[in-house]
């Protein structure tokens, strides 16, 4: 079987910077990995999610209940696994995954009471590593940037791009409700957290990955 590292973070946090910086890395160490980015928005298996995202069942993330909204993005996890990288897995590779269940685990918890919390943390990895059968990562990076920065990044971002901020991105009280969950998540499932910025302002890139890649156990250079 393969091994998976997962980077999460609130949108902004500079995930998908990292990711590509960790396959750099790999590549340098001679490892084998495959990489993945979930939701998987160019598959038919995301439809629900890209309705979710664009408001089309409610303006606002609470509008849909922790439970449905983890079921589509967790039906989408299991098509991509089954359709574009068991085999991979199966064959004893690294998956890198930007994003995976782990994600659900913040964005989803903060909708529930807060003494439902580990209920919903256990009921999320049997759903998903039990039942639907998908791994289960092997090690979870938090990029923990601080929600005005990521929003000062974001903006920055639709400037240049001109895409639209979700019904998640949009909503900043959300945001830091989501950190609160991400934080609690953590440390109940074994994360590693990276602190982003000081002060106000971000770390640099390469500073973020030096810290990421210390952080890393050393069996994941021999993957």
């Amino acid at each position: 079987m393969g091994r998976m590292i997962v980077i999460e973070g609130l949108d902004g946090s500079g995930k998908s910077t990292q990711i590509e910086l960790l396959k750099k890395y790999f590549q340098q160490a001679g490892c084998s990995y495959k990489q993945i980015k979930l939701p998987d928005y160019e598959d038919p298996s995301s439809t629900l999610v890209r309705m979710y995202l664009g408001g089309a069942f409610g303006k606002k993330p609470e509008d849909v209940g922790a439970f449905a909204a983890s079921a589509f993005f967790a039906v989408d996890r299991f098509a991509s696994f089954k359709q574009h990288w068991q085999a991979d897995y199966d064959g004893g590779r690294l998956i890198l995954a930007d994003r995976y269940t782990t994600s659900n685990a913040y964005h989803q918890l903060e909708k529930m009471p807060k003494d439902k919390w580990d209920e919903y943390l256990s009921w999320l990895e049997d759903f998903e590593y039990v039942k639907l059968g998908i791994p289960k990562p092997d090690f979870v990076v938090y990029l923990d940037m601080p929600i005005d920065v990521s929003q000062k990044l974001m903006s920055l971002r639709s400037e240049k791009t001109g895409e639209k901020k979700d019904v998640h991105e949009a909503d900043v009280e959300y945001l830091y409700r989501c950190r609160e969950a991400a934080m609690y998540a953590a440390e109940k499932m074994g994360w590693t957290v990276i602190t982003c910025a000081e002060n106000g302002e971000p770390y640099s890139i390469a500073k973020i990955h030096e810290m990421i890649v210390e952080a890393l156990p050393q069996e994941f250079i021999y993957a």
